[in-house]
């Protein structure tokens, strides 16, 4: 078993000193000979941020129960069943970015934040979601991910400058761009989320278009200023969440973007153009957290790349993420 690396104070300290010098571009900016695998893939977020038996990634997080509430206009889109029906419950779960148990909810790491949601369907076949909030990805590819959480651990203030990760922002500009475009929401329901893979949706007419999920919060967006989050406490997104769902619900619209000529739906960095048509598919509407959230955080597991009648994943990121989160799974039980 590999030692565990140090805790947050390290890939914070890592991050902020990989955006603060880029070096020219490396052998790096080749394609990387590596293909990588489920399992690789939950090795090198292990590389980034230890092993503690609990979500490699996305860790520190919590969970409510609520309903989903399809809208009409979706069958215009997919045949899947869970559009066709009435109210469904779901299970559904806010995150923090890195895979640290102990992050600080002020972390500059704890960007973007994650909305993971699992539809109990009639069926048995369960409907999940990942979203993040975060209108693209850091890399085009899973690939080049795993050489960038490889880089953090070597690229700690004692390393040589320029260190790994520096080496690697160099080579991958978008990822330094995505780096610092980092916001951190005032609350969890406050934030938008996207579904950054593009999935097909097929109609019961067997028309085919692809899509990206988004989710729009009904109480408005609102974002702190960086003055702001460092002046937040460690747990304010969690006590903010936890004060504002004992008072009420809190309800996310979600959308399907449909993708235009020359939208990318395999490369998950490049985010579609806002002016791409938006199709209603539901609501979502949270109420309160499991009777046992300690066993439904073990317990919950999401396959977003699961294929359904009418909907299929786009992007080869979705078929890796679905084969990597049972390895995660596993590791927690």
């Amino acid at each position: 078993m590999r030692p565990r690396l140090p805790s947050h104070a390290f890939i914070r300290t890592a991050a902020v000193a990989a955006l603060a010098a880029f070096a020219a571009p490396s052998p790096l900016s080749a394609a990387n000979p590596v293909r990588e695998t489920p399992a690789s893939m939950v090795a090198a977020l292990h590389t980034a941020f230890g092993e503690h038996h609990a979500r490699a990634v996305h860790t520190k997080g919590v969970m409510f129960e609520g309903t989903f509430t399809p809208d009409k206009g979706a069958a215009a889109l997919t045949r899947e069943p869970i559009f066709a029906g009435g109210e469904r419950p779901i299970l559904a779960r806010f995150s923090l970015f890195a895979g640290l148990p102990d992050l600080p909810d002020n972390d500059v790491a704890a960007s973007p934040a994650g909305l993971g949601i699992k539809i109990k369907a009639a069926d048995g076949d369960d409907f999940d979601i990942e979203a993040n909030q975060h209108k693209d990805f850091i890399t085009a590819t899973f690939d080049e991910f795993a050489v960038f959480l490889r880089a953090l651990p070597a690229s700690g203030p004692e390393a040589a400058h320029p260190n790994p990760a520096e080496t690697f922002l160099a080579a991958h500009p978008h990822a330094a761009e995505f780096l610092a475009s980092r916001t951190y929401p005032a609350s969890f329901a406050q934030a938008t989320y996207f579904g950054i893979n593009a999935v097909k949706f097929t109609n019961a007419k067997g028309r085919s278009v692809f899509v990206r999920y988004q989710f729009i919060p009904r109480a408005g967006e609102h974002y702190l200023s960086p003055d702001e989050r460092k002046a937040a406490g460690g747990s304010y997104l969690h006590d903010e969440i936890a004060r504002r769902i004992s008072e009420g619900p809190v309800t996310f619209d979600w959308y399907a973007q449909v993708a235009g000529p020359g939208d990318k739906v395999d490369d998950p960095s490049v985010a579609w153009p806002d002016s791409r048509r938006l199709v209603p598919l539901g609501t979502f509407t949270l109420v309160h957290a499991p009777a046992d959230p300690e066993t439904a955080q073990r317990t919950l597991l999401f396959l977003p790349g699961q294929p359904h009648p009418g909907v299929e994943p786009a992007d080869p990121m979705l078929v890796l993420r679905n084969g990597a989160y049972p390895i995660s799974f596993r590791e927690r039980q």
